[in-house]
């Protein structure tokens, strides 16, 4: 997968200044390569008897989506406060600038349903942290939760050292 790399753009200063942004949109504008990290994911969870992929707004949306299709699962949507139409659950979670909250529908999961959570770059662990509570609030079980980037030097995983983690690329 590390020849996955070569697909992704570098961003130099992009949110602000001193970050080294990670661009995908160069990895899903290739069909082959965007298939190609479908697929393996897909190969990955095949088997795996998962009920529910979730996926967190908006970059997560892309590769959760076709993944919970190819595995014939339903697909469950995290997005920021107001987002969503019917009645949720939230979890706040703290950025380097202050705190946000993530939302889910009350309904989304079954409890005791697999699920699979994903989500396009792992960098501090905040926001995945925040989806693994709306789970527990649900009672769902968390398969695994996968990365499609994974910053190591962030230490993201420490924060989801209760589950199991993979990441596709690590930078």
């Amino acid at each position: 997968m590390d020849d996955l790399k070569k697909y992704i753009r570098n961003i130099q200063d992009f949110p602000k200044k001193g970050i080294l942004f990670r661009d995908i949109t160069t990895l899903i504008g290739n069909k082959e390569k965007f298939r190609e990290v479908i697929d393996a994911l897909a190969e990955r969870y095949s088997g795996k008897k998962i009920d529910a992929v979730i996926a967190i707004e908006s970059r997560g949306f892309i590769f959760g989506a076709a993944l919970a299709y190819k595995l014939g699962a339903g697909f469950v949507l995290v997005r920021k406060k107001g987002k969503l139409p019917y009645k949720t659950i939230q979890a706040a979670y703290s950025l380097e600038y202050g705190e946000d909250t993530l939302e889910m529908h009350q309904d989304a999961i079954a409890p005791g349903a697999r699920v699979l959570l994903i989500d396009d770059l792992l960098a501090t662990g905040g926001t995945m942290a925040a989806v693994t509570g709306l789970v527990k609030k649900l009672k769902g079980e968390i398969a695994e939760i996968a990365f499609i980037i994974e910053l190591k030097d962030l230490k993201g995983r420490s924060k989801l050292k209760d589950f199991p983690v993979y990441s596709m690329i690590q930078y």
